[in-house]
């Protein structure tokens, strides 16, 4: 994805993230949880992957219908990192093709 896309998928989408306390953590705009243990939470957003690295995290609310994402434990760090085009695999995927 270049710029000029990102910038029209920024302008087109709004994603909100409330951290609370560094205990609780909701995020719309989801795409899908591509996979989560009780340190890691990776996302896929409408702006890139999200990262959510911790302790003790669980998943405590997940609707895909409402793009919704409830994260609960103690919160360490978020990062977010650009989404793949569709057309590229993944590091994993380029391996088993």
């Amino acid at each position: 994805m270049n710029a000029e896309n990102l910038n029209q998928v920024k302008q087109d989408t709004i994603q909100n993230i409330v951290l609370e306390n560094r205990g609780k953590l909701a995020i719309t705009g989801v795409n899908d949880v591509l996979s989560f243990d009780d340190q890691i939470v990776i996302v896929d957003t409408e702006l890139g992957m999200l990262t959510v690295k911790g302790e003790d995290l669980r998943i405590n609310k997940l609707s895909l219908d409402t793009t919704e994402v409830a994260i609960d434990g103690t919160i360490n760090s978020l990062n977010y990192s650009e989404k793949q085009s569709k057309g590229s695999a993944g590091f994993f995927g380029k391996i088993f093709k």
